[in-house]
Parts: C-alpha cells; sequence; structure tokens
C-alpha cells in the first residue's frame, strides 16, 4: 500500500512537471519590449533597409526613367538611359543641396534633400517643389531658379492639341481658346444639383449644410480635340451622409457632409453621358438610362475620335457589357458581355479594344478562373478562349496587334508555387505560343514602360529580400540589374524573416495561406497568445507576398509584445478559383470561418502557440470581421481590437456590398449585422473609429455601440475626433499604442507599461 502510495505521487509530481512544460515559460511583458516594438514601427525600420525596390517614373514616353531609393548615404534620385545601358544620379546631389541652402538660408544635406519628386523638362533640367516654391535646376550649368508655374486645377482640362481648356462654370460645361481666350459655352441646362462635367470626389466633403461640392472636372477629350465625352452629374434626389467635427478653432463643432450611396438606395447620385462636338457646339444625349454615381463606365477614346468603348455593370454586379458609342449620335450598342449568377468582380474584370474595335479582349470567371477571352467587336460573338487552366489572369498589360499577342499579369499557374505570387506571361490571341516571361520563384511587381517596350521587375518573397531587374518585354531577358535589398541592419536587431504556411480550410480538402510573425527574442520553450491580423475583404490578399509588405506590416512591431501573429487568407479572399472566391458571397459573417481550424492546426504543429488564448484586430472590413469573431466564435476568439469596423453592410458604401453581398438588399443582410448580435458578446473589446472617416461613416461604430449598451455588454471605445479613414500622426501613434495595450493587458494578463510612442519628426 506505501509502494502504491508512493507511485502515485510520483505520477502527481510528473503531471505537474509536465503540465508545466506544456504551459510554457512565463512571460513577462516589459518596457524593453515595448521599446523594441517601437523600433519595429515601419517609419523607423524603413530608415534601416536600404534599395527595397524600385519604381520607375518614366520620362515622357520612355523608356528612360528615374526612381528614388534610400541608400546608407540616404534618399538618392538614380537616372537610367536604357539604350546606353547607363545607371546613374540624375543629378549632382551635392550641388544641388548647396544651391538650395543659400537660396532659402536653410541647411540642407545631400542624402536628405526636401522633395521625393522631380521631373525631367527635355534632357537639360529637373523642377521639383520645396519651400512651397517650384524650382528648376538646369543640370548643364547648375542654375537654380525659381519656376512660376500655375497650379493644375481641378476645374480645368486642355484639349490634346493644346488648343482649348474644359472648364466648369455655373454648373455649365465651357470650353477657352488658349488663342484668344474668348469663351464658349458648350451647355446650357445646367444648374445646381444637375451639373454638367463634374465628378464627385472620393474624399470631398462640403462644409455646412448649405455648401456646395468642389469642382472636379470631369471630361474626356477625344484624341482629335475635336469632341468630349463628359456626364451631368444628377444630385436632386441623392442622399448625403454626415460628419461633426469638434476640432476646430471655433467654440461650435463644424458639419460637412458627402454623397454616398447606401447598398439598396434608390435615391442616389446620377451620371448621365454625353458628348460635346466643339466645331458644332452639338450636345449629343447617349442612349442609356441614368447611372448610379458609384456604379460610373469606364470609358476610353478610339484614337480617330469617332468612337468611345464603355464599361458597363449592372447594379448589382452580375452583369458587365463592354459597348460601343457612336461619337456622332450617341448610339450604344454591346459588343462584349459577361454574366455571374454571383457577382463580376470588379478587381479582375478587364478589357481591350483591339484596332477600331473589330476584337474586343474581355477577361471572365465563365469557367472557373479568371482567363482572357477574344470577342469579335461587329457582332458581340464570342471567338475564343485565349488563356485556359487553373490560374488566374490579373490584368492585360499590352496587346501587340501586329504579332497578335498579349502581354499579361497572372498568378497560381506555376505548379509547386505559392499560388499568389504574381508572374508575367505573353500568348498568342488564337491561345498559342505561350511563353513565361518572369522564370524566377517568387512575386514580380511590374512596371511595364510607356512604350511597352521594357518593364522594371521588383523581385522578391517574405523569405527573400528584393532584387530589382530591368527586363525586355519580348523575352524577359535582363537589360541592367537595378538594386538588391541590404537588410543587414535589421538583420543585427533580431529580425527574423517571417514564416508561411499552409493549411487546410474548414472543409478539410482546400489549401490556405497564411503568415507567422515571431518576436526578435522568440524562444520555443515558451508558450504565446497568438493574435490573428484580419481582413477578410473578397477584393483582397491580405497576407503579404512581398519581401517589403511583410517587414513594413503592423504586425512586426506588435509580436515584439511577445505575441505569436499571424495573418491567413480563408475562403472568400481574392485571386483564387471562383468557387474560393463565392464562399463569401452573401457570407461576409463567415469570413474568418476558416482562421479557427487553422490557428489550431498550427497549434498543434507548433508547441509555442497557446490556442487557448487568441486574439484579433483588423480594420475596416477587418474591423468588421473583429467583432464578428468575437461574436461568432466567443468560445475561440477572446480579445478584438476593431478599427473603422463597417459594422451593419447596409450602411456601408453601395458598391462593396452590392457586389458581395447582392442586389436588392434581403433579410441577410440584417442577420449579418453585428449590431443584430451585439448580445452575444463575450471577450473583451475595444472599438476605435475617426470621427471624421468619411469611408466607413462613424455612425457605424456608434449604432454598435449603441446595442451594446441596450444589452448590458462591457467595452471599450476610442473614438479619433480629427481623424479619417487612416489614422496619422500623434492619433496614429495613439492608437497604436492603445491596441498593443489592450492584448498585453487581456490576452498577458499584465498591466501594461507605461509607454509613449516617440513623436515622428516632420
Amino acid at each position: 500500500m506505501k509502494k502504491l502510495f508512493s507511485f502515485f505521487l510520483a505520477l502527481v509530481f510528473l503531471s505537474v512537471f509536465l503540465g508545466a512544460l506544456s504551459d510554457g515559460e512565463k512571460i513577462t511583458v516589459t518596457g524593453e519590449d515595448y521599446q523594441r516594438a517601437e523600433k519595429f514601427l515601419r517609419r523607423n525600420i524603413e530608415k534601416k533597409i536600404f534599395c527595397l525596390n524600385v519604381q520607375p517614373h518614366w520620362i515622357k514616353k520612355g523608356p528612360s526613367f528615374w526612381y528614388r531609393v534610400n541608400t546608407r548615404e540616404g534618399k538618392k534620385f538614380v537616372r537610367v538611359d536604357p539604350q546606353m545601358r547607363t545607371r546613374r544620379d540624375a543629378f549632382d546631389h551635392e550641388a544641388l543641396a548647396r544651391l538650395l541652402s543659400e537660396k532659402t538660408g536653410k541647411d540642407f544635406k545631400p542624402g536628405d534633400l526636401p522633395f521625393d519628386s522631380i521631373e525631367f523638362i527635355e534632357e537639360k533640367s529637373i523642377v521639383f517643389k520645396t519651400e512651397e516654391k517650384n524650382w528648376l535646376l538646369d543640370l548643364e550649368t547648375y542654375e537654380l531658379t525659381e519656376r512660376e508655374e500655375e497650379e493644375e486645377k481641378k476645374e480645368e482640362k486642355d484639349s490634346p492639341d493644346g488648343k482649348w481648356t474644359a472648364f466648369v462654370k455655373s454648373n455649365n460645361l465651357f470650353i477657352r481658346s488658349k488663342e484668344d481666350g474668348r469663351e464658349i459655352q458648350l451647355s446650357r441646362s445646367g444648374r445646381r444639383f444637375f451639373e454638367y462635367g463634374t465628378d464627385l470626389g472620393w474624399g470631398d466633403l462640403i462644409k455646412d449644410e448649405n455648401g456646395k461640392c468642389p469642382v472636379n472636372i470631369s471630361v474626356k477629350w477625344s484624341p482629335d480635340s475635336k469632341k468630349i465625352y463628359t456626364h451631368i452629374l444628377d444630385l436632386r434626389q441623392a442622399r448625403k451622409m454626415y460628419l461633426l467635427n469638434p476640432v476646430n478653432d471655433g467654440d461650435r463643432s463644424e458639419l460637412f457632409s458627402y454623397y454616398r450611396a447606401s447598398p439598396g438606395d434608390r435615391n442616389t447620385a446620377l451620371i448621365i453621358p454625353v458628348i460635346f462636338d466643339v466645331g458644332t457646339h452639338e450636345e449629343i444625349k447617349i442612349d442609356t438610362d441614368p447611372i448610379p454615381h458609384f456604379l460610373d463606365l469606364r470609358v476610353d477614346w478610339l484614337e480617330e475620335g469617332n468612337k468611345i468603348f464603355a464599361q458597363k455593370f449592372t447594379r448589382g454586379y452580375k452583369i458587365v457589357e463592354i459597348c460601343e458609342i457612336d461619337a456622332q449620335t450617341g448610339v450604344m450598342r454591346v459588343c462584349a458581355k459577361d454574366m455571374s449568377e454571383t457577382s463580376v468582380e470588379t478587381a479582375l474584370c478587364r478589357y481591350e479594344v483591339l484596332g477600331k474595335g473589330e476584337k474586343i479582349l474581355l477577361t471572365s470567371e465563365r469557367d472557373g478562373w479568371n482567363h482572357i477571352y477574344l470577342f469579335n467587336g461587329p457582332t458581340g460573338q464570342l471567338v475564343n478562349q485565349v488563356t485556359k487552366g487553373r490560374f488566374v489572369v490579373l490584368d492585360i498589360v499590352h496587346i501587340d496587334e501586329e504579332t497578335q499577342k498579349v502581354t499579361f499579369t497572372a498568378v497560381g499557374r506555376e505548379q509547386g508555387q505559392d499560388p499568389y505570387w504574381v508572374h508575367l506571361y505573353r500568348i498568342g490571341l488564337d491561345g498559342s505560343g505561350f511563353q513565361a516571361l518572369t522564370p524566377e520563384e517568387g512575386y514580380h511587381e511590374i512596371f511595364e514602360s510607356p512604350d511597352k517596350t521594357l518593364f522594371v521587375d521588383n523581385i522578391s518573397r517574405v523569405g527573400m529580400p528584393t532584387r530589382s531587374v530591368l527586363r525586355n518585354m519580348e523575352n524577359g531577358s535582363v537589360v541592367m540589374n537595378l538594386e538588391r535589398a541590404d537588410v543587414s541592419e535589421i538583420m543585427t536587431m533580431g529580425w527574423t524573416y517571417p514564416e508561411p504556411f499552409i493549411v487546410k480550410a474548414a472543409d478539410g480538402e482546400t489549401d490556405i495561406h497564411g503568415l507567422i510573425w515571431k518576436p526578435s527574442h522568440f524562444d520555443p520553450m515558451k508558450k504565446y497568445p497568438v493574435i490573428d491580423q484580419c481582413y477578410t475583404g473578397p477584393q483582397a490578399v491580405n497576407t503579404p507576398k512581398t519581401f517589403g509588405r511583410a517587414l513594413l506590416n503592423s504586425a512586426l512591431p506588435l509580436a515584439e509584445l511577445q505575441f505569436i501573429v499571424v495573418s491567413i487568407d480563408g475562403r472568400g479572399t481574392a485571386r483564387r478559383s471562383k468557387k474560393f472566391h463565392d464562399f463569401s458571397y452573401k457570407n461576409l459573417g463567415g469570413g474568418c470561418t476558416d482562421h479557427i481550424p487553422a490557428i489550431k492546426e498550427l497549434a498543434r504543429r507548433f508547441s509555442y502557440i497557446d490556442a487557448n488564448r487568441v486574439g484579433i484586430y483588423g480594420h475596416s472590413a477587418g474591423g468588421y470581421d473583429t467583432v464578428r469573431a468575437l461574436l461568432q466564435w466567443p468560445e475561440f476568439f477572446k480579445v478584438g481590437v476593431s478599427s473603422s469596423g463597417n459594422h451593419d453592410h447596409r450602411m456601408a458604401k453601395a458598391w462593396w456590398p452590392e457586389q458581395y453581398m447582392g442586389w436588392p438588399v434581403g433579410d441577410y443582410y440584417k442577420q449579418q449585422s453585428n449590431i443584430t448580435h451585439a448580445g452575444k458578446l463575450q471577450g473583451k473589446l475595444l472599438l476605435v473609429h475617426g470621427g471624421m472617416d468619411e469611408n466607413v461613416n462613424p455612425a457605424s461604430t456608434l449604432r454598435l455601440v449603441d446595442a451594446l449598451v441596450r444589452n448590458n455588454k462591457d467595452f471599450d471605445l476610442l473614438i479619433l475626433p480629427d481623424s479619417h479613414h487612416g489614422y496619422r500622426g500623434v492619433a496614429g501613434d495613439y492608437f497604436t499604442r492603445k491596441r498593443w495595450d489592450y492584448f498585453v493587458e487581456h490576452l498577458h494578463g499584465q498591466n501594461p507599461p507605461a509607454f509613449r510612442i516617440t513623436p515622428e519628426k516632420k
């Protein structure tokens, strides 16, 4: 009996010991962790990585270009001449710094010049703007002079031949001769709320109840300057959204409004397309019904100026039509069409017109994957499918009408590679002669030259720093090496590459992809809480695939507070098959369905992940996801930070829900509203919103607050009164620190150390 009791005690002690091991070493978050997190903020890490990538600015029509790059000596402007195979400084940085210092009385350094953009005037000079002035630098004499230059006016647009300027006055469209200044009024029936030639800017706010919209001219001149395509902006029945800004110099809050349609709205801003003949001043009505402003038309003139081609979506996004418009009569006819029982994805829908409209290229997911199809323009009949296979065409880059070949970007074609890596390809319009132009494994960020002879290729993976090259568009051969990212300084900080993973979705069959960030002081013997960085918007891919996006990410500093941070692209997100994407149709509330089995699988694979302490955060659609996750799966997601969430899709901007939730609006909208299910909250929730958010109106969060209060639920709320959809400056730093603190307090169970992020120097 004594031996049996001793054996029992040994088992107890052993189980306690093994339990302690399984729980991992106790984690304490310190002020030093916060200091490291601050060092890994984007604005700080950007200064420690050099030559990250190349974004070319083509000089005139190419192929020469300049780009700006961060080097160990500071900011540098580089000029590339592909024909001469030369890469050199765009100008003498030391000389310009000296000249600017003399002209302004301020001390400027060659590696920290106070501008980020330049413009070449022919080959002998550049212009740039700083100190509220425009400057001209002669590259031969190095004479620096102030340059008088009129700012581009949003309410004017010059004709291609330079003889006329189109402008809006008194709600009507005018043209002005640039030779003698005479003005000609083209439209005559314009009035307030029925305005010719104007558009609604996305961020344009109207001050006070009776204020006027800012004037944004919306005209497209024909290439021969003989006609103008524009539209009437009809606001007579349109409804507005409102914002109240208490942060101002006065003693009362300021009222702002803006026009934005919500799903199902009948009273929307409308556009009525018209054409004007510059010679006869005739107004030509286009035979189409008024179009809701959020649908708009994408229009392009033929070079001859006698036809316009337009991309036209129907409300609900189930149909897209490519239409030919006769510029003489306004007659519109359909020359290519695509349909879907769910929706036609606007982010993937591309079209191109060949010749004078004899052939039309249009992308479609009709076979389950987004591919290019060739249509006969005059008859509208499908000729053939150009691309085929289990991959997704993203964009049509170039059509060589002489060789009858199309160059395009796509993802998912290369077997054994990450299906989200972008590559560039070429194929004949008859589907023959397939050619891969970017052979290296990785994500290829493509910038084609205006003349379509060359392209800059930034090649990277999350585990491979960027290599930037210039390539020949014809065969993909490397013309010049440009830059290679230098990450040695961040390596000395203890930074390690994030780790990609593949797991099965909740259906047990579909592969889904994600990424893991670990703290720089990672200890595999510890047990870390896990935080899901979430955005399940069907138009997007959240998980980074390039080196730069994985590095300059909010997950990186957050991981320094002793967390494992993951990003997961489950079913319903973009750039996979039609079936994969349609998981989210009328089901935006199910965006995190695959995240739960993914995190559980990671916890089985890696003992350092604690699947019993899971947090989640996201912004905008990710803010909706965050609250939805806490309400729908409270036993799994324990803590959430939701910023600028669109918590009820009936209150959102119309295009997004109507494309992914359907139109007309049904009861399922209500069922997928976070407001409807507010009473289910169990975990810890921090709601954040910008008071001046014109993208996702703060009413979305405030209505959720009201529902939580009515259900007697505890939560936390932070309103940033003067912030828009993105939180910047002091408000952005404050929010970042609050997010850090919230997870430390409620996932680690500790009081956060007193800490303040150092304000960014301007």
